[in-house]
């Protein structure tokens, strides 16, 4: 039985379930980082299908220590995390196995795996520009134009540390270098309007409110947005502009998968891995979650697809992983936040 962790506990779950006819067909332990709202009717929809119960323990940090700590006797057999930065972290920290598996292989792109197998990408979001309806005119970006003097004033973004701007930086530099990527951070901060603050819908609320014409978010939320009457007024004042990088594509960032290193029940968890990547999931993540699909053939939602065709860049993003600590780095010597 999984331990509780935090303030979550699964025990009165656990009891609740074990009378269930899906433990017929056995069950999966996720550790997830992905908040429990988005990804529980996944989870529904796969037991419904499989009759594999899955038990999930969630928390916003700390699963990866917790894994490696627990050791041979973890419950864990699959963690579910978003951001490049914290699958990579958890392969370093020596809690994953390789998944093996050609359905996987043929679904998941290249450059969106680990190329020895020990992650997977599952869905993607792009880091993108919500722009005044109003006060910007032009429809095409780069990201190398965010540090512009022409925006002197104009830009709103959550702090540079947060791991969805790290990775944009990151991403930067393994383009460009770390010293091209220096001055454009140097460039972005003088163009900011305030202190970097929020998160990704407090940007589209400050850039509504005339605060700043450009703001810096994830393709999703500004989805979510429309959905949220008291937010809706926030995504009615901006509109979604799909940057590219000079010669390149947009930056994407993913949710992903990690097979367990001491995974007690592997051969559920690879179940549950291959079906999140599979249709009915693929479409979930589009139409429940706004996020884009990995798997070809699968339609964007209608709101995402308002933004344009994502042309996500091809570089790959465990090279994009090497240099998130370079990031992490250069937006404390640019001091990019105070």
């Amino acid at each position: 039985m999984l331990k509780p962790i935090h303030a979550v506990s699964l025990a009165a779950a656990l009891v609740a379930g074990a009378v269930s006819p899906a433990f017929a067909q056995g069950e999966v332990n996720v550790y997830s980082y992905r908040e429990t709202k988005l990804i529980q009717p996944l989870f529904d929809a796969f037991t419904s299908d499989t009759g594999i119960k899955v038990n999930v323990i969630s928390a916003s940090s700390g699963l990866e220590q917790r894994i490696k700590t627990e050791g041979e006797n973890s419950p864990a057999d699959v963690l579910l995390t978003v951001d490049i930065g914290r699958l990579e972290e958890a392969v370093k920290a020596g809690i994953s196995q390789p998944i093996v598996s050609p359905a996987l292989d043929k679904v998941v792109p290249a450059q969106f795996r680990d190329p020895e197998g020990h992650w997977y990408a599952i869905s993607m979001r792009a880091r993108v520009v919500y722009a005044s309806v109003d006060r910007v005119k032009q429809t095409a970006i780069t990201y190398e134009e965010l540090a512009d003097p022409k925006w002197k004033g104009k830009i709103c973004i959550r702090s540079g540390q947060h791991m969805y701007n790290n990775a944009l930086i990151a991403a930067y530099i393994a383009k460009h270098g770390e010293a091209k990527a220096e001055e454009w951070l140097k460039g972005l901060k003088a163009n900011l309007a305030q202190k970097p603050s929020g998160g990704d819908r407090e940007t589209a609320r400050d850039v509504a409110a005339g605060k700043c014409d450009l703001g810096i978010g994830n393709t999703y939320y500004w989805a979510l947005m429309t959905q949220n009457p008291q937010q809706k007024p926030w995504a009615d004042a901006t509109k979604v502009i799909l940057p590219t990088f000079a010669g390149g594509g947009t930056h994407v960032n993913v949710s992903g998968v990690v097979l367990a290193k001491h995974a007690p029940h592997k051969a559920q968890a690879l179940k549950l891995i291959e079906w999140l990547a599979g249709e009915k999931a693929q479409h979930m993540y589009a139409d429940v979650n706004f996020e884009y699909p990995l798997r070809a053939g699968i339609a964007v939602n209608p709101i995402i697809a308002g933004y344009g065709t994502l042309k996500p860049d091809a570089l790959p993003l465990s090279k994009i992983a090497d240099q998130k600590k370079a990031a992490a780095a250069l937006v404390d010597k640019v001091g990019f936040d105070n």
